[in-house]
């Protein structure tokens, strides 16, 4: 069984591998059904979608106002976001729960066991520190640098940013781990 464990600075990781074989395995299937369609329909789509990786938000992310990075993982096939740096460390002091208000916010979870809704949409919950809050969240990748990350009160009354890629996907991290010298 994974279990997520949190690392000041370094983020959340599965006591596995971050659910990599999930990834390849995915990545297999993926390419089986881009193929198929190749075959059966002959179009040029199909040639080019069966080159694209599929959609990954795990990876290192400067939140819009660059006061913070976010690193995101997969989990058990669930997307979980820390806080990995910060311009100005601060403790979460409006939490509600007592025992956590004087918790450093380096190392805090704000993406809160996303699960994959549609493809490229992932909903679950974020932690605002600055309220003590959770919301209903989503988070969409615009393009494989951009993430739209969106919180919403009573369903419809929604906000968001988008945040930038600092760093390469984990998915490429752990190819590139693997791959010979």
């Amino acid at each position: 069984r994974r279990i997520l464990v949190g690392l000041v600075g370094q983020g959340f990781h599965c006591e596995e591998e971050f659910a990599v074989q999930f990834k390849n395995r995915l990545r297999g299937e993926l390419f089986g059904v881009f193929a198929a369609l190749f075959l059966a329909n002959g179009t040029a789509f199909a040639q080019k979608a069966d080159n694209l990786p599929p959609p990954d938000p795990t990876g290192e992310w400067l939140v819009a106002k660059k006061v913070a990075r976010m690193r995101i993982v997969d989990c058990d096939n669930r997307v979980w976001g820390i806080v990995s740096w910060e311009a100005r460390p601060g403790i979460d002091q409006k939490n509600p729960d007592k025992r956590l208000s004087t918790r450093p916010t380096l190392g805090m979870p704000i993406l809160l066991g996303m699960t994959a809704s549609k493809p490229n949409k992932w909903e679950g919950e974020i932690y605002n520190s600055e309220n003590g809050r959770k919301y209903d969240a989503s988070i969409s990748l615009l393009d494989p640098d951009t993430l739209k990350v969106q919180g919403c009160v009573l369903g419809f009354l929604c906000g968001g940013e988008n945040w930038t890629r600092v760093g390469p996907p984990d998915s490429e991290r752990a190819n590139e781990a693997s791959a010979p010298p």
